[in-house]
């Protein structure tokens, strides 16, 4: 006779019950483990990064004179004798003791204890401002350890945080229930529990019952047993680590201030926003099931503002990752169960778009423009998913109230693209802000230096707001006009919030070929000659896909009064630029003009105030000069040379930058582009693995590089197979002109 089946209210009692409960301690386990592995790792973390902290607090303290302490005390300290003891500064009475202290004559017990307490003060105060960098150029034992430590936690991806918030709330919940549930492990212990416990016990199993089945549609068994195989696996080795640090090293960063509890200014990462509205933000819980990137503090700050306040601007300075922040909106609330999103922005970033809705994201991204759009827009409507599309694509696509649906959010990038009400854009993005909830306008430019601008863009997203805006409110600073405007504006500079970042931010900017470039781009290609192929791109300027790009990119940084650095390997192509750029452009700088004179053209361009672009060949600026004046560089094409695009972008990022520096490479999809960052990618992570921090590569770094005339032959090849202008055979009398 067997031990089992249900009892009163369905609830399974004896071998059952042990079954499920025995079912529910295994997942409590693992739920304990995920939360244990992760304790180790911070834990590791943070002893590696003490010693590192202590050391810039002592440096730090060394240089305060001890009469600060006064300060702190309000001058009720006399610090005489210890001063004349030689104790000069706040880090010398902080390393002392309070028997070293009171062997000075005149210095008694209360005074010994209120120097120490005083130079414990400043020292609390001084570990909340410094922060460790890691220099990658000269590792050292105790950088390399926190590398590796931190190495796990971003190996492990932002699938920990899930998994551990996850683990927290099962454990709160499931533990008590175990306990309660007890009586119902077997048919005799429920015949002698009193009928109150037997019932709380059966409620307790059905209780667990839907908790486990719950854990396994969300997946957290396989959940935790992955995040804690990941915390477990150590790098390959300290070099493989240090490599990913290069690769990664805002996320090493974002974690490291965490850690350290270095994070900006509260204030300045919440936009200098009134209480109210900040206090209703913070209170919103980001869902990021559908999130594949940890966001920073004030990213996901600036998400929440987005979705608490429904209809607003995000004006975050260039570089703070706009872009991510809305997609992490869109994926909070396909989370919570909408399932159509719209995009709509310029062309030059629309392949951006979807590029990193797909890497950010399990969100689908749907292109919807050129000649397939409304096929592509039926489909969207059918089956959902982020729809992206441009503002010259939007008004030939069926208007809202033909649609018979209402995104879950539209975000409408570089917004500024409709401030004028009477443009054909500005009306076709008006439409759908009129019937769609939750919109948000994503631009660079500081709206209280266009307080006119802002009033327009507010005028699809609030137009109740938009008459109280007025230009004295630019006028009385950034702070007073964002906080005059703060239920539609969101707004963080970098100085504010890039504490917990490096001081190099890398961006691939990939543009897709306009019918005219990818005319120039298949003559090339035809014709087999390398070099040509990769300054297609702007053989007509009229309509070159990267030139708009870069010309909005530079706009943005004049914008935000940043100065500009733009490096190509081919001076027809720098005479391109410059022609689109116009007037006030220094260069550009190459090989013919001597060096001597080269750092003349740069003085003078840093000596500007505020915006002012440089343009340089790679190879001239590459090598003996400094840059520093430049926090924003564009790189025109993929350079053959992955060395000589290192060297240029460190004329920028070096010894004196004050700034973080912005790299944005323009890159063309499905091109010579795609194909040379595909081979040198693979070989560059070989020779970082094995080769970068030698002597020998330190001093030969062409040998590194691919050979020219190999890498040449190897792409036109696949370029004339790909797009049947040529054919294989013919890519073997390649010309590299």
């Amino acid at each position: 006779m067997t031990e089992a089946g249900p009892t009163e209210a369905g609830a399974p009692t004896g071998r059952d019950a042990r079954e499920l409960l025995a079912q529910a301690e295994r997942l409590l386990d693992t739920a304990r483990a995920v939360l244990a592995d992760h304790a180790r790792t911070v834990d590791a973390v943070h002893t590696a990064l003490t010693p590192l902290l202590d050391s810039l607090i002592r440096r730090e303290l060394s240089a305060i004179p001890v009469s600060r302490l006064k300060d702190v005390t309000e001058g009720r300290l006399r610090l005489g004798a210890v001063e004349q003891a030689g104790f000069t500064t706040v880090g010398q009475v902080h390393e002392a003791n309070r028997y070293e202290l009171r062997q000075i004559p005149g210095v008694g017990s209360q005074t010994a204890d209120q120097a120490l307490a005083a130079a414990g003060q400043i020292a609390h105060a001084v570990r909340d401002t410094v922060a460790v960098r890691i220099d990658v150029d000269t590792p050292d034992e105790s950088t390399t350890a926190l590398v590796t430590a931190l190495h796990r936690l971003v190996e492990a991806g932002p699938d920990v945080r899930r998994a551990v918030d996850a683990a927290g709330r099962l454990i709160g919940r499931l533990e008590p229930l175990l306990t309660a549930a007890g009586p119902a492990r077997g048919r005799l212990r429920m015949l002698f529990t009193r009928r109150h416990a037997r019932a709380q016990a059966l409620e307790a199993v059905a209780s667990v019952r839907a908790a486990v089945a719950e854990a396994a549609a969300r997946g957290l068994p396989l959940l935790f047993g992955q995040v804690s195989v990941d915390l477990l696996r150590e790098a390959n080795s300290d070099v493989a680590a240090w490599v990913d640090f290069e690769l990664r090293s805002a996320e090493y960063y974002s974690l490291l201030a965490e850690m350290s509890g270095t994070n900006p200014d509260r204030d300045a990462a919440e936009g200098f926003l009134p209480s109210g509205i900040a206090h209703r933000v913070r209170g919103l819980r980001l869902d990021d099931a559908h999130l594949r990137v940890s966001l920073r503090g004030y990213q996901s700050f600036g998400a929440r503002f987005a979705l608490a306040q429904k209809r607003v601007i995000l004006g975050d300075e260039m570089g703070l990752g706009k872009t991510v922040q809305a997609i992490a909106a869109l994926a909070h609330l396909s989370a919570r169960g909408e399932t159509h999103f719209l995009v709509v922005c310029p062309a030059s970033v629309l392949i951006n778009w979807a590029r990193e809705v797909r890497s950010r994201s399990t969100l689908r991204a749907l292109p919807v423009h050129g000649p397939e759009r409304h096929g592509a827009f039926a489909e969207w409507r059918e089956t959902g998913g982020v729809a992206l599309t441009t503002f010259d694509a939007l008004h030939t696509l069926p208007a809202p109230r033909d649609c018979g649906m209402r995104p879950g959010m539209l975000v409408v990038d570089e917004a500024h693209y409709v401030k004028n009400p009477e443009t054909r854009r500005s009306r076709a993005v008006s439409g759908w802000t009129q019937r769609t909830e939750r919109v948000l306008f994503l631009t660079g430019t500081p709206m209280e230096n266009r307080v006119e601008e802002f009033r327009s863009l507010v005028r699809h997203l609030q137009p109740e707001l938009a008459p109280s805006i007025h230009t004295t409110h630019g006028a009385a600073g950034s702070h007073a006009f964002r906080r005059a405007v703060a239920p539609a504006y969101l707004r963080r500079n970098q100085e504010d919030v890039l504490t917990e970042l490096p001081a190099l931010v890398q961006v691939d900017e990939w543009e897709e070929f306009s019918e005219e470039d990818l005319d120039a781009y298949r003559e090339a290609v035809g014709a087999g000659q390398f070099m040509r192929m990769r300054r297609a791109a702007y053989a007509r300027p009229a309509t070159s896909a990267k030139l708009n790009r870069l010309r909005e990119l530079v706009a943005e940084a004049a914008d935000n009064g940043l100065k500009v650095v733009v490096f190509s390997y081919f001076r027809e192509v720098l005479l391109t630029v410059q022609q689109a750029l116009g007037t006030g452009v220094f260069g550009p700088l190459s090989g013919s003009l001597p060096a001597a004179r080269r750092q003349e053209v740069i003085d003078r361009f840093g000596a500007v105030e505020g915006h002012a672009v440089l343009l340089s060949q790679i190879q001239a600026g590459g090598v003996g000069l400094n840059m520093q004046a430049a926090s924003v560089v564009i790189i025109c094409e993929p350079q053959i040379k992955p060395t000589m695009e290192h060297q240029a972008v460190a004329r920028a990022h070096r010894m004196g930058q004050i700034r973080t520096v912005q790299v944005h490479r323009l890159l063309a999809a499905d091109t010579v582009d795609e194909r040379m960052l595909n081979i040198l990618a693979r070989k560059e992570r070989l020779f970082d693995l094995y080769a970068r921090r030698s002597d020998v590569a330190e001093t030969t770094p062409d040998a590194v590089d691919v050979s020219d005339g190999a890498l040449a032959r190897r792409i036109v090849e696949e370029e004339q197979l790909r797009l049947a202008t040529g054919t294989a055979e013919a890519a073997g009398a390649v010309s590299e002109n």
